[in-house]
């Protein structure tokens, strides 16, 4: 197929949403591993509508439903796109936006092979590429900043680690939320068992930096990050993520949580009062959401703000060591100060800190960041 084919192919995939940038040859070079060429007249089919039943992909396709059947699972091995009942029972394919095939690939466990590696440099290469655009028009995404919706919800952790005491809770009482606002679930094991559905798979930020030679320096590369309810049908059927239960999750996030990795929650079209879909448990040196990793503008909504007590902290610098937007420093005292443009509410300072000595402020807040200006 020809390198037209695949430009059309990319222009399908950003209706489904996400990031829109320049085709390029290393888009070219993933496409056709993600696609591949026997493939594409299949994606073209979803040029007028990105999410289709069976009757209308054999029309829009002209495919059997035999053909139609090997075609969709193949693609949606590959993260390209998603076949889930609706809640009619009725069937439905729907194209993905192309970061999806990064983070479905890398969920997997992969093996240390050479083509493994030739894609993890691939998306490196596409993410530097990325970063170059997202400099070269940093004025307008500074303005864009302000208007874009948020990517994840920070989930708090809620109490601390060495005693195991509910974290301090002050609520702002000068701030006043809407009452039509539904507040989303604060507590990591609330939301766990709203789900009776829950996959485990590989942190993909983690597991693309191991094949690259950067593993994480806060936990070992092993299942982490959690899809749930019809996502987690999704991701175990194709092989992205295991079935786990409650209890096994809770295990595994009390582990993160040891780590000093952030819980955060993704929901159904960004919109924190819709069903979760998943649920990353996010380190400060690989994980893109992160202030020292960022790419592109990311927006990020909490509920939490930390807020320290001078009169307690001892200068430990544990907060700081865990800051997982590195918000947290010692001032010329040896007290530690938190900046709160960086703060995520994320509660792990609050959680590792010895003294006991931080609080969490409650009340909604919107972290907006951008990657760091390099001209």
């Amino acid at each position: 197929m020809s390198e037209a084919d695949y430009k059309k192919a990319l222009k399908i995939l950003f209706k489904a949403g996400g990031f829109q940038f320049p085709f390029s040859e290393t888009i070219h070079e993933i496409l056709k591993i993600t696609i591949k060429d026997e493939n594409l007249d299949f994606i073209m089919a979803f040029e007028n509508q990105t999410s289709q039943t069976m009757e209308q992909l054999k029309e829009s396709s002209g495919l059997s439903e035999e053909e139609i059947l090997e075609k969709a699972d193949a693609l949606a091995k590959t993260g390209v796109l998603i076949n889930q009942p609706n809640r009619r029972g009725v069937m439905v394919y729907q194209i993905f936006p192309l970061h999806r095939q990064f983070e479905y690939i890398f969920m997997q466990k992969l093996e240390k092979t050479e083509e493994n590696y030739k894609i993890a440099r691939l998306f490196q290469k596409l993410n530097q590429e990325q970063s170059e655009l997202v400099q070269s028009q940093y004025d307008g995404m500074s303005a864009a900043l302000k208007r874009m919706p948020p990517i994840d919800r920070t989930v708090p952790i809620l109490e601390n680690l060495e005693t195991g005491e509910e974290t301090n809770i002050i609520v702002n009482k000068e701030l006043e939320v809407p009452t039509e606002k539904i507040l989303p679930t604060q507590r990591i094991r609330e939301l766990i068992e709203k789900y009776d559905d829950i996959g485990v798979g590989y942190c993909y930020c983690r597991q693309h930096q191991e094949l690259l030679g950067n593993p994480c320096k806060q936990i070992e590369l092993t299942p982490t990050c959690m899809t749930l309810g019809k996502s987690a049908r999704h991701t175990s059927n194709h092989g992205f993520s295991k079935l786990v239960s409650k209890e096994e999750a809770l295990e595994i996030l009390k582990k993160c949580e040891d780590a000093g990795l952030v819980h955060k929650a993704y929901h159904k079209y960004g919109d924190s009062s819709s069903e979760e879909v998943a649920i990353c448990n996010c380190c400060s040196c690989c994980c893109m959401t992160a202030r020292n990793c960022l790419i592109f503008p990311v927006v990020n909504e909490t509920n939490y703000l930390a807020s320290i007590n001078p009169d307690l902290c001892i200068g430990c610098g544990t907060c700081v060591e865990n800051c997982y937007n590195h918000a947290i420093e010692l001032n010329d005292d040896n007290k530690a100060e938190r900046i709160e443009e960086y703060c995520v509410g994320c509660g792990i300072c609050a959680y590792h800190c010895p003294e006991n000595a931080i609080s969490l402020i409650e009340g909604p807040r919107m972290v907006r960041m951008l990657p760091p200006r390099k001209n």
